[in-house]
């Protein structure tokens, strides 16, 4: 919605671009390119490749299993934890900005989706240099973008039960989400059990493993009880 409504103001000097992670959703896959293809608009697809660059990539070509992210952590040779959260400044923020000076561009600002309704992130994010919030300003809420895309001829089109989001079992989400997810697709965990096996670690000592997780999708009780803590990457 803030991309369109850029686009509508009669911006002329942007890139909208995505950073694929390798963990995102299928889902979300599509809709960034349902977004490039029923609008019109080209979106640049970027991919970290190391800690010094980045490759382009496209709808078709785009890691699908991972690839980025495992780059990643080998590269740093340990794994992400609350601490430590590189994945977003590594796999998006630097990915952007190493591609865009790249080509040249040293002084740009990003523009981030946060709403008027979450003045906690809101606050956050104007205190840090280089970040516009053109949702915020507008006073856009929730209720205005479930609106705007009630009025589009596609959507992002994630399962219904609430739990998912972008990075398909992101370490921060809160366990008994995790845990529903993984017991309504046993494969999303498989990735992450597999990461935390060879660094010989966990993403998270104050939650069960992921194979902790995938044994325990195959029981009837819930013993964790839930979660309904949000991640969000930008905080």
């Amino acid at each position: 919605m803030m991309a369109r409504q850029l686009l509508d103001s009669g911006v002329d000097d942007y890139e909208i671009i995505f950073c694929n992670t390798g963990k995102e959703m299928p889902q979300t896959l599509d809709f960034v390119n349902d977004c490039s293809v029923n609008w019109g608009v080209p979106i640049t697809w970027l991919e970290y490749q190391s800690l010094r660059s980045f490759k382009v990539v496209g709808y078709p070509t785009a890691s699908r299993e991972g690839e980025p992210f495992y780059q990643l952590i080998t590269d740093k040779n340990y794994l992400l934890n609350m601490v430590a959260r590189f994945c977003t400044s590594e796999l998006k923020v630097m990915t952007i900005d190493r591609y865009l000076k790249s080509k040249g561009v040293e002084d740009y600002s990003t523009a981030v989706g946060i709403r008027a309704d979450e003045p906690r992130r809101v606050a956050k994010m104007r205190q840090k240099d280089g970040y516009i919030t053109p949702l915020a300003d507008a006073k856009v809420t929730s209720s205005d973008v479930v609106d705007f895309w009630r009025d589009q001829p596609f959507d992002l089109n994630l399962p219904t039960s609430g739990f998912y989001s972008n990075c398909d079992l992101c370490f921060l989400k809160g366990y008994g989400i995790k845990q529903s997810l993984v017991r309504e697709q046993p494969s999303l965990a498989t990735w992450w059990d597999q990461q935390e096996k060879r660094i010989d670690a966990r993403f998270r000592s104050d939650q069960p493993s992921y194979e902790s997780m995938i044994i325990a999708s195959s029981s009837q009780d819930d013993l964790f009880g839930f979660e309904s803590t949000p991640c969000f990457c930008g905080d």
